[in-house]
């Protein structure tokens, strides 16, 4: 089979300031096809497989995101829309990889790529699991999950734990590291479907809590009626709000989403801000990549409490979206209506 000379890709075309439109007269994104540079020494030629969906994307094209106020640089107007990829080497100048080889990059929304060798990782064959777990549970979302619990919030056997966005890709493991590594006393999900809390709590919840129920409010503060050490946020908005009431005196929080507010271009603000005072809690916001020094030393935890059976991880903790090329904006912009369950990855047909 010849190789490709050209690939389609996805440009940022406007930087959106509410809801990314996929349409109309200022689409967020345009599809591009361009020719592929000629494959240099230490360079590879990749076909992309698998395309990692994540709520930080929305913060890398915000219209406002002031690139001082950033932890990586944003995607540039008219630049390739940056994701993270499982993919195959088609053709090689590098000892590093052989064609066929199966590895972690970031190309980005592309069908194909020539990139550095350097910039890609051989996705480490573990027997009974998918190379997809690397974009999630065993990748960048089971770091967030591990470090945020371990190093940000401290969370031992003696703590409750509350994790909203229970049923996604970073929640659902903050459960199971949470319960099954860590032994935290008691732990509490947050979901916005019956049939997701009820996943939740199969995987080691105590109990999860529908937050589109009436009776939410009232069923948390039953549950945490005794206050709790530690909140881990997803979400921010009314339920960090919320949440700022139900913890224990120097509870901690570690803040690591906002999805309720990536789309809004007005936050909502923080009305019990005095409990922060009166309580002496600790929140703390924290970013994956302040741990990648030790993100092997985590993603060794996980695979050894997978192989010794303590937590669970393969079809369940992801949703994966057969998608053509033309449909990958649309199967991203999923992560925004709850339509996953765990990692939401994009297989391309």
């Amino acid at each position: 089979m010849s190789l490709p000379t050209e690939t389609k890709q996805y440009i940022l075309a406007n930087k959106p300031t509410d809801l990314p439109s996929l349409s109309g007269p200022s689409p967020t994104f345009s599809l591009e096809t361009t020719p592929l540079p000629p494959l240099n020494d230490d360079q590879v030629l990749v076909q992309t497989h698998y395309i990692s969906n994540d709520p930080a994307q929305r913060g890398w094209i915000s219209k406002y995101a002031d690139p001082k106020r950033l932890y990586v640089p944003p995607v540039p107007q008219g630049a390739v829309m940056r994701s993270r990829n499982v993919c195959e080497v088609l053709d090689s100048k590098t000892p590093r990889f052989s064609k066929g080889d199966i590895v972690l990059g970031n190309p980005g929304w592309t069908e194909y790529a020539v990139v550095d060798a350097s910039t890609l990782q051989k996705a480490e064959k573990v027997p009974g699991l998918s190379e997809t777990q690397f974009l999630g549970a065993l990748g960048l979302t089971g770091i967030t999950a591990y470090y945020g619990l371990t190093e940000i919030a401290k969370a031992g056997p003696e703590d409750a734990v509350v994790v909203s966005g229970a049923a996604g890709a970073t929640g659902s493991m903050v459960v199971q590291i949470a319960k099954h590594i860590l032994g935290c006393k008691r732990v509490i999900g947050m979901a916005g479907e019956e049939g997701k809390c009820r996943w939740v709590e199969s995987l080691g919840a105590d109990v999860c809590l529908n937050y589109k129920d009436e009776a939410f409010k009232e069923r948390l503060k039953k549950e945490t009626e005794d206050f709790v050490e530690v909140y881990f946020d997803n979400v921010g908005g009314e339920i960090l709000d919320l949440m700022l009431t139900r913890m224990k005196r120097h509870g901690r929080v570690a803040a690591c989403g906002a999805i309720t507010q990536y789309n809004k271009s007005k936050q909502d603000g923080i009305k019990n801000w005095f409990q922060v005072i009166s309580m002496r809690l600790e929140i703390r916001g924290f970013i994956v990549f302040d741990y990648m020094d030790k993100a092997q030393q985590a993603v060794g935890t996980l695979v050894k409490a997978f192989k010794e059976g303590k937590i669970r991880l393969g079809d369940e903790n992801e949703t994966i979206v057969d998608t053509k090329f033309e449909d990958v904006p649309g199967t991203w912009m999923k992560l925004f209506e709850g339509g996953n369950t765990g990692k939401l990855v994009t297989k391309l047909v």
